[in-house]
């Protein structure tokens, strides 16, 4: 069973991500910024991070920028998933560290598509 980190501040987006994944048969561990995100990152194993950009107490790519520069945690695949959609925003995003990017609102129909490609080891 797969296990993702859902970083997101955000009730509603966290109650329909959580639902999608879990429905799904994967397991959920929830933070609601990014001080907890980070702590939770260093004392559980993880296959992927899904990761809002706006967050409380450290943003994004704050959390992003540590986890890059920590080789215990540098494999840990992250995906950005913002309202940020705007042109270039997905490269710069990627350039910074990201292996992919999810642009909200979510797509309940190609969302799990779209996981699925990167907990199989590809880039979508």
């Amino acid at each position: 069973m797969a296990s993702i980190l859902v970083v997101e501040d955000n009730p509603m987006n966290m109650e329909l991500v959580t639902c999608l994944l879990e429905s799904n048969g994967i397991e959920v561990t929830q933070a609601a910024d990014g001080l907890e995100a980070l702590d939770k990152i260093r004392n559980s194993l993880f296959d992927l991070v899904l990761l809002d950009i706006q967050l409380p107490e450290m943003g994004g790519p704050e959390v992003l920028k540590h986890i890059k520069e920590n080789p215990a945690l540098q494999k840990i695949k992250v995906i950005a998933l913002t309202a940020q959609a705007l042109v270039g925003d997905k490269e710069r995003f990627i350039d910074a560290g990201c292996t992919g990017y999810i642009s909200k609102p979510i797509d309940v129909f190609h969302f799990m598509d779209e996981l699925n490609a990167f907990l199989s080891d590809g880039d979508a």
